[in-house]
């Protein structure tokens, strides 16, 4: 069965692998990406792909926490309904970590503009649907503070928390909705080989072709038919458990209280 997946970052890297595969199964795609001449680009290639359903392209810079919103406005203008949202977009190292707001683009990127498009996307959702996120290996305890830049962080204690805490509010919403869409989070695979990668680490990285199989079983297959909530480790190619901060349940409540308090006050 044909499915209606919004993919964000889906311009290079993981992303785009991703969609290729995707669309090579014939589902209808709808493709983030942050510039339009390289989204133009990507959806042109990735429709003219042998079997590619229809393929759509949406703009939105994800560390502006209005533009994730009218991303949300966008798809639900567009469509009635959604099947699959897979949360890909993220960023480790920037020349300028802050935000015009003043908050760290990091957490904004990989945590809390995830959180804005899927709560806004969920009626979109029914029960069997899926919202596949991004977490990675690297996890660390998170630092609430840090989302309005100060303290800043490192890139890699930035990006470790970030990848944390968009773990911890899968399992939260998890929580909420026992009956589905299933929420599950993914570490697609350490340093495969995506721009993100390169520029952090100057390396080729890995065969991105891992990375994105593990996120359409993830958004299709049976084996996460019964995933709500759970962490998929795919450097060990299993379901495995997280950081022990998001194995105690009032530490991950209250970091996914204190997100959504903030989404909240800055809306």
């Amino acid at each position: 069965m044909k499915k209606i997946i919004l993919l964000t970052g889906a311009t290079d890297g993981i992303g785009l692998q991703t969609a290729k595969q995707l669309a090579a199964q014939g589902h209808q795609l709808l493709l983030h990406g942050r510039n339009q001449n390289k989204l133009q680009q990507v959806v042109d290639t990735v429709s003219a792909l042998p079997g590619a359903g229809p393929v759509e392209g949406f703009i939105a810079d994800l560390s502006k926490l209005a533009e994730a919103s009218q991303l949300a406005t966008q798809v639900a203008q567009l469509h009635g309904k959604l099947d699959v949202i897979i949360n890909n977009a993220g960023v480790f190292s920037m020349a300028d970590p802050k935000t015009v707001d003043g908050l760290d683009a990091r957490f904004v990127v990989n945590t809390i503009a995830p959180l804005i498009l899927t709560q806004e996307l969920l009626p979109l959702l029914n029960q069997s649907g899926r919202v596949v996120n991004l977490s990675s290996a690297a996890q660390a305890s998170v630092d609430l503070s840090a989302l309005t830049g100060s303290p800043t962080l490192s890139d890699n204690a930035a990006y470790a928390q970030s990848k944390l805490a968009i773990l911890m509010w899968t399992q939260e919403m998890a929580k909420r909705h026992p009956e589905g869409p299933i929420f599950v989070a993914v570490n697609p695979a350490s340093f495969l080989g995506s721009k993100m990668v390169k520029d952090a680490y100057g390396v080729a990285g890995g065969d991105l072709s891992i990375g994105a199989d593990i996120l359409c079983r993830a958004a299709l297959s049976d084996e996460f038919s019964a995933a709500n909530g759970l962490y998929f480790d795919n450097d060990l190619g299993k379901f495995s458990l997280p950081h022990s901060d998001a194995q105690n349940t009032a530490t991950s409540g209250s970091v996914f209280s204190a997100l959504e308090l903030f989404i909240k006050q800055r809306s």
